[in-house]
């Protein structure tokens, strides 16, 4: 599953120009926790205004929300995230930077994703990322051996797929598959034993 299978396309963006307070009713009015704060150009990056942002930089100092612009308490450049990226790497993405939300850009503004929506929306119960490799992988073996017997081992077909095969092992041992004596690769190298009748 990706980001751009479980993300919110309707997004609410709001000006560095307006004001806390405008941002604020915008919030109300949308029931969302952020805005996404608009591109002055095409050179220009997106920003994010949350509602922790308001209640940090705002109200904790007794400032106007009136007098105090989007512009002046907003993250910007924030965090942006790639439409075809896998909801796992989100996930991941937001533990290890402290974001809970982060608009989804391709080109331009094509929806947000937060970690409400991969809780809810996210397949993780149903396929955990390890599980989903683990058919991958045996997948990746089987069409490796079967490249390997049509083309040959030094045949760049078939580097490509035991190399596909490596990737996808080296991953699942990230996740926590345990880690094999030999990986697929060498178990298959391995001549085979002659049976002796």
């Amino acid at each position: 599953m990706k980001a751009k299978d479980i993300m919110t396309q309707d997004v609410a963006t709001i000006r560095g120009s307006a004001t806390v307070a405008q941002a604020v009713r915008l919030m109300r009015l949308k029931e969302v926790r952020a805005l996404i704060v608009e591109a002055r150009n095409e050179e220009d990056a997106y920003g994010i205004v949350t509602e922790t942002d308001v209640i940090a930089k705002v109200v904790a100092y007794g400032k106007d929300p009136k007098q105090v612009r989007v512009c002046e308490i907003m993250s910007k450049p924030c965090i942006v995230v790639n439409p075809d990226l896998g909801i796992e790497y989100v996930a991941r993405l937001f533990a290890n930077t402290g974001v809970w939300r982060a608009p989804v850009i391709q080109g331009e503004l094509i929806g947000i994703i937060s970690v409400t929506d991969i809780l809810n929306k996210g397949d993780f119960i149903e396929q955990p990322k390890l599980e989903y490799l683990e058919q991958q992988l045996q997948k990746a073996i089987s069409n490796a051996r079967a490249v390997t017997a049509n083309f040959g081992a030094e045949s760049e077909q078939a580097i490509e797929a035991w190399d596909l095969v490596d990737e996808i092992e080296a991953e699942a041992l990230f996740y926590g598959a345990p880690k094999p004596e030999k990986s697929a690769r060498e178990q298959f190298q391995e001549p085979q034993a002659v049976a002796v009748n």
